[in-house]
């Protein structure tokens, strides 16, 4: 009775009200009412099954955006599908301005030109991947003339000709990205900067290109944002065509930054793996004070003193990639965070004489600090983690192979860094149940986990982490002392996992995964390789789970052929990538096999 007095315009107020899409889900399933609602006002859809495209599409006609990425086996076929209802079927497409068809690689030039040729308000197109794509495709992509931003990222048949095409008839083009278009030259690059002169961000990244093309792209006078890593055929001498145009550029990717000398307006540079010199960040400090994020990962030539007179003239950086800079000390740390006090990401990766004494400044100078990347570096001890734990903001945290901590460090975390939604241990072996029992006291919004290879954690210490509602991804690797129990406890207690990786825990039998087929509705990728479960056991989990996309079953012992074949026919309609072990790819029936082709499923036969 309650709800016969709201109107619908009062339901939608509270329907956009909802945050999160599990309440959107859990509105649905109220009544009529609310879900004609959430048809009606929904304007995202991400299809994850081809076979209920049609009537998706027949049901939610106000989209504006269609991701059919992680759809198996889109074809010219699927776009008449989609297409096929005339006119009152493409309502659908009237305010569609976002199209996602990333590794759609089956949807050729026929099928391409119908689909973006129906919505007539497309802005946003993205064939990423699509690596059989080539000039004809980017013909049909060439008819959109409202387009604003296009992703082409590995379409390797595309040459200078068919980005011909795309300037010609894109001349809106604000946002492009080229990133291994290996058949694209200097040619290419020159016309598209003649005729899109809207262009804010181009990604050029490991194409052939010269200098040539960066006095090209030194004519658009609106450029943002430029990505050209891994182009060995740029030089210091190209760069100086970027100082004397771009003046609006603020975002600058490449191997060779050296000669600087006018990029003011500079907040973002990216160079990793270069060869750098002191007298590099010297040249940063002084044109470049405007820096808020610097990548050095892998980069050779990286100091104490280089960082030091960096932060100098850069104390507006608030993101610093560090990773495998193995010479940086806790010299370097020192002054970066008493300079940068507004730092908000750190990675440290490899950074093996970073020790206590970073952390103790790092948690007295950076209170901002929502991301820190510690993986690998062997200084770190539980004492460290104590200070670091003053760091409440932080979000994610990247632990692996810091082989000194131990349960007393990791509950300092859990204490005090209860926002933390991603923390990785991977190959801590001195924690152990006692750790995880804080952690799920504490972080109670954890959504991502990395225990492998942990080798003190038993069933007692999982338990603890069923209790942690929000966890989605999951890495268990090698957890020798867990079994069924645990595995049963976490599947019964953490609903929303789609992501699992139980490789190498070889006591988890049938018990285990049957708990899993039965409480894990959302799981879409799992690990179970070298597990001791049997036949009826990969059918229950291959069969029950439903959006389960990508499976990786090597070295399962207690299967036999017959039970991969039953296994692999239960879930082959929405599979999208399975491992297997080499051996079955002459034993299981040809007929299971091409059908899993047909569907779009990737085999890797190890």
């Amino acid at each position: 009775m309650l709800l016969s007095v709201f109107t619908e315009d009062l339901l939608v107020r509270v329907y956009i009200k909802l945050g999160s899409e599990s309440d959107r889900k859990t509105w649905r399933l109220v009544c009529k009412d609310f879900l004609r609602v959430d048809s009606v006002t929904r304007r995202s859809l991400r299809v994850l099954r081809s076979e209920f495209l049609h009537g998706l599409l027949t049901k939610f006609k106000n989209l504006d955006t269609l991701d059919l990425s992680v759809c198996p086996r889109i074809e010219d076929a699927t776009v008449s599908v989609m297409l096929s209802q005339a006119v009152n079927s493409v309502s659908w497409t009237r305010w569609v301005t976002r199209l996602v068809l990333s590794r759609a690689s089956g949807l050729r030039y026929g099928g391409l030109e119908r689909l973006v040729g129906a919505c007539p308000c497309l802005v946003v197109l993205d064939v990423s991947y699509c690596w059989v794509y080539g000039d004809r495709e980017a013909w049909a992509i060439s008819s959109v003339r409202g387009l604003r931003e296009l992703r082409m990222d590995k379409c390797l048949g595309v040459s200078d000709v068919g980005l011909a095409k795309i300037a010609v008839g894109c001349g809106k083009l604000e946002r492009l990205s080229l990133k291994w278009c290996m058949e694209i030259s200097d040619l290419g690059v020159d016309l598209l900067c003649k005729k899109c002169l809207e262009l804010k961000s181009l990604d050029v990244s490991y194409l052939k290109v010269t200098s040539e093309s960066l006095r090209s792209i030194a004519s658009l006078p609106k450029l943002e944002v430029l990505a050209m890593v891994g182009c060995p055929f740029l030089d210091d001498y190209g760069l100086q065509f970027l100082e004397h145009g771009c003046p609006s550029l603020q975002e600058l990717s490449a191997m060779v930054l050296y000669s600087l000398k006018d990029l003011k307006n500079l907040n973002t540079i990216r160079i990793d793996g270069a060869q750098v010199s002191d007298s590099s960040f010297q040249t940063f400090s002084t044109n470049c004070k405007s820096l808020v994020e610097i990548g050095l990962s892998k980069c050779v030539g990286v100091t104490n003193m280089g960082i030091m007179q960096l932060v100098y003239g850069c104390v507006g950086l608030k993101i610093v990639n560090l990773t495998c800079c193995r010479f940086i000390t806790d010299e370097a740390i020192s002054a970066l965070t008493n300079s940068c006090r507004n730092l908000v990401s750190l990675k440290l990766e490899a950074c093996d004489k970073v020790t206590e004494k970073s952390l103790d400044q790092l948690g007295s100078c950076c209170l901002q600090l929502k991301e820190l990347d510690l993986t690998d570096c062997c200084g770190v001890n539980d004492k460290g983690l104590k200070y670091l734990s003053r760091c409440s903001e932080l979000l994610s945290l990247k632990l692996g192979l810091c082989t000194n901590i131990s349960d007393k460090g990791l509950a300092y975390i859990a204490h005090n860094c209860i926002k933390i939604s991603e923390l990785d241990l991977y190959r801590c072996t001195s924690i152990g149940d006692d750790g995880l029992a804080a952690l799920s006291s504490g972080c109670k919004n954890l959504t991502k986990l990395n225990l492998s290879y942990c080798n003190g954690v038993t069933d007692r210490g999982v338990q603890y982490i069923g209790r942690i509602g929000e966890l989605s991804d999951l890495e268990m690797r090698g957890l020798v002392n867990l079994t069924s129990e645990g595995l049963t406890a976490v599947a019964a207690g953490c609903k929303k996992l789609s992501d699992l990786d139980l490789k190498h825990c070889g006591k988890i039998d049938d018990s285990g995964f049957w708990a899993l087929s039965y409480y894990s509705r959302n799981m879409r990728q799992i690990n179970m390789s070298h597990c001791a479960v049997s036949d009826v056991g990969l059918c229950m989990v291959l069969g029950n789970l439903t959006r389960l996309q990508d499976v990786k079953l090597v070295h399962l012992m207690n299967v036999t052929v017959k039970g991969f074949e039953l296994a692999l026919r239960a879930c082959c309609v929405r599979i999208k990538k399975a491992k297997l072990i080499g051996s079955l790819r002459f034993l299981l029936s040809t007929e299971i096999l091409e059908t899993l082709h047909a569907r779009g499923c990737k085999i890797r036969w190890e």
